[in-house]
């Protein structure tokens, strides 16, 4: 792309043209376009940040496409940073070996490994493993750590390469990345080319149940191009020569979709879970645009809520920080135009973005030692998914008189 921003017309699931635009979120910088202290007087540009529903298969999709390669190469989130997404790949790759029993010794490969904690987890099991990820000094540290990473965008012609030099895959996983993918079919062709006919594909993704049931707006950004929901899921791997046969809801992100394919060659049965969310998916309306209407207005309802509360705690004198700088941050921060005004430091675990300052709004990002050095009056969790283990850790800000701001799914104050 020589535009860092592409418009495409048609859907990426079924390639259709009939597509109505739902949400209008305000338009942001990528979600994790950190920048320097030497990177503050350059503005950011932002890109558009429309949802819109597909007519004929009923995928709900971003049709604004910022280069992968702006949003990616220079990544810094990893998943190890996290005890709790370390414990979900290790209870992730038991569910895959205890459901679909991949001979010990057989390859699993990681479409979007980042610092390869699902890998590891295989490894550890006994499993032969490969990653791939755009993340050039991720994908470095991962290979330097022992999960041998390619760097990369994974393609057909990659897929093809990969068969060749280790053998068919028994496992291929991509997890949090099946949402990230404008040419999802590309890659579909490249994950049915290097699988075995009696291997499994397994992917989650966030949820468009949970995200509509409890107004989870800020899933959304430039990296995630795909809500996804099963029906169409079903139709989309058909077409690619692969078949839905599970699909299961976790706990992750707020609610997400774990999804199981196998090639139509595969002999697995398909499980009486896919049919369930389709039903449930038609029962909430998820397959009529109209559905999504009132989508945005309960997201301003949640905006003015949350504003008002901030704001008046700040004339009140109080001193407000924020916990966590996920990408989901960037789109609730300028959707609700939360900015430095309002808070003055950011705390987050990983180090890759300690020292640096959040997209757009240049707020800077701190180890979590600044919350007892700094002694701010209220916290933001901005990483509301894992507000339960971060008041547990930081029981001594409360005690002492601090007081946890969780602002979805619910506004709650601790």
């Amino acid at each position: 792309m020589t535009d860092p921003c592409q418009h495409r017309t048609t859907c990426r699931l079924c390639g259709g043209q009939a597509l109505t635009k739902v949400l209008a979120l305000k338009a942001s910088p990528p979600a994790n376009a950190f920048v320097t202290a030497g990177q503050l007087d350059k503005p950011q540009q932002t890109f558009p940040l429309d949802v819109f529903f597909c007519e004929d298969c009923h995928h709900v999709q971003l049709l604004d496409v910022v280069d992968p390669r702006v949003l990616f190469e220079n990544y810094v989130y990893v998943s190890g940073t996290s005890p709790v997404f370390v414990k979900h790949f290790e209870d992730y790759a038991a569910f895959v070996i205890d459901r679909y029993a991949p001979a010990t010794g057989s390859l699993v490969f990681d479409i979007g490994s980042n610092d390869g904690t699902l890998l590891n987890a295989f490894r550890k099991l006994g499993y032969r493993v490969l990653g791939v990820d755009p993340a050039r000094d991720i994908a470095a540290q991962a290979s330097a750590d022992g999960i041998e990473t390619i760097t990369g965008f994974f393609s057909p012609a990659m897929a093809e390469d990969i068969r060749v030099d280790h053998g068919p895959a028994a496992v291929i996983t991509a997890n949090n990345v099946f949402a990230h993918i404008d040419d999802l079919g590309g890659v579909l062709d490249g994950v049915r080319a290097l699988l075995d006919d009696a291997g499994v594909f397994v992917f989650e993704v966030s949820y468009l149940v949970e995200m509509f049931e409890q107004t989870l707006f800020d899933m959304i950004y430039h990296e995630h191009l795909a809500y996804h929901t099963v029906a169409p899921l079903v139709a989309f791997m058909n077409a690619h020569d692969m078949e839905l046969i599970d699909a299961i809801r976790v706990p992750t992100h707020g609610g997400s979709l774990r999804a199981v394919a196998r090639p139509k060659a595969g002999a697995r049965p398909v499980k009486a879970s896919v049919g369930e969310l389709i039903g449930l998916e038609r029962v909430m309306g998820l397959d009529r645009a109209e559905t999504y209407k009132d989508f945005g207005t309960r997201i301003d309802v949640l905006g003015a809520e949350l504003n008002s509360v901030l704001r008046i705690r700040k004339a009140d004198g109080r001193t407000i920080a924020a916990f966590g700088a996920p990408a989901k941050a960037t789109t609730l921060m300028y959707h609700f135009g939360i900015g430095p005004d309002l808070i003055d430091f950011i705390v987050d675990d990983n180090p890759l973005k300690q020292g640096l300052y959040s997209p757009g709004m240049h707020i800077p990002v701190v180890p979590s030692a600044a919350i007892y050095d700094r002694k701010p009056d209220d916290i933001v969790i901005l990483a509301w998914n894992f507000a339960a283990p971060i008041m547990e850790k930081h029981k001594q800000f409360t005690r002492s008189g601090g007081r946890f701001i969780v602002p979805l799914p619910h506004l709650e104050i601790h």
